[in-house]
């Protein structure tokens, strides 16, 4: 692995910390960038790389035919490539079919399920590689994790890019600047989505608890979790209600005199190693619509939140310098 960025003594560890890009082509290069643009050490990323969807577009003629965000699309082959740039800003993964490859998705989800991990793992895998090129003969190593909405399959891509620059860190304990480390946990606690990597907050515990155990000083480590403290400024989100659901319904928001209730979708198992172990700094994602930062003791946490759809890159700088967050800024662009 290269040698990290070691600071002249007294200089501060500069790292560029977002999450929650779902597979958004531009959000992910805008991250890659942010090592140059922000001038930082580390780019540090907390989970969720995966897209949502796949987008079939139906070829029939010289005509093409693709639904998305609603809406039917009629596209001639002059608008197919501007149409495919759409979808990879929303971050779902599209693929050219012929009529009767149509109907053959339409009968078998597991059909469906195989085309969209494929082509998640062909997009995961060309970032890696722009990773691997952009930040070459560079002393900044990116930190990457999956979150909860990312499947063990496709993550392996990332295990094997593992190396000198592009770092899988999770259940890790990486050296960030020859005084700090970091540990990361990518799963999250149940949600009504049913996510492939969601766990109890036992599981959560001890997979946090395993790694601090081999951290030489928690007080000089940063925390990458990708699920907030409950009961935060970092995790509240809509309640949604999951009651009688037909098969691909979407859980709706749950309103009270016409307005949103909201609720608390964190981890009580990240919040109690957060003020047990008062780390240098918490890193979180998961919540996108609850960006911030709030403080444990003396531990301060952040999440960046997340419009990743919209080709928007959400992010914060954390500063650390022996053992304490000296700076930070939130950013957007």
């Amino acid at each position: 692995m290269a040698p990290f960025r070691r600071k002249p003594k007294g200089e501060a560890t500069r790292i560029f910390f977002a999450a929650d890009l779902h597979g958004s082509e531009p959000t992910f290069r805008k991250f890659l960038n942010a090592a140059s643009f922000y001038d930082v050490d580390a780019l540090v990323f907390g989970g969720d790389l995966m897209g949502k969807a796949l987008v079939p577009i139906v070829r029939d003629g010289d005509r093409y035919r693709a639904h998305l965000h609603g809406d039917d699309h009629e596209l001639d082959a002059g608008s197919l490539d501007r149409f495919c740039r759409m979808v990879e800003v929303a971050g779902f993964y599209w693929r050219v079919v012929d009529r009767m490859e149509h109907k053959q998705l339409g009968r078998d989800p597991l059909l469906v399920r195989g085309l969209f991990q494929d082509r998640a793992r062909e997009r995961l895998s060309s970032w890696l590689e722009l990773a691997k090129d952009r930040l070459a003969g560079t002393p900044v190593r990116m930190y990457l994790t999956g979150g909860n909405d990312d499947e063990p399959g496709v993550l392996e891509v990332l295990s094997e890019a593992d190396g000198d620059h592009v770092v899988a860190c999770e259940d890790e304990v990486v050296e960030l600047d020859g005084e700090h480390t970091m540990i990361t946990v990518g799963l999250s606690t149940p949600t009504p989505w049913d996510t492939p990597r969601e766990a109890d907050e036992a599981e959560i515990a001890a997979r946090i608890h395993a790694s601090v155990a081999r951290v030489p000083d928690p007080a000089r480590c940063v925390f990458n979790l990708h699920c907030p403290p409950k009961d935060s400024l970092l995790d509240r989100c809509p309640k949604l209600d999951t009651s009688g659901m037909d098969r691909g319904e979407l859980p709706k928001p749950v309103l009270e005199r016409g307005r949103m209730v909201m609720t608390s979708g964190g981890s009580a198992a990240v919040r109690e190693a957060l003020a047990t172990y008062q780390p240098v700094a918490g890193l979180h994602g998961h919540i996108h619509e609850s960006a911030g930062r709030m403080k444990l003791g003396r531990t301060p946490s952040f999440n960046p939140g997340s419009d990743y759809d919209k080709g928007i890159l959400q992010g914060v700088i954390v500063s650390i310098r022996g053992g304490t967050v000296v700076s930070y800024q939130h950013t957007t662009g």
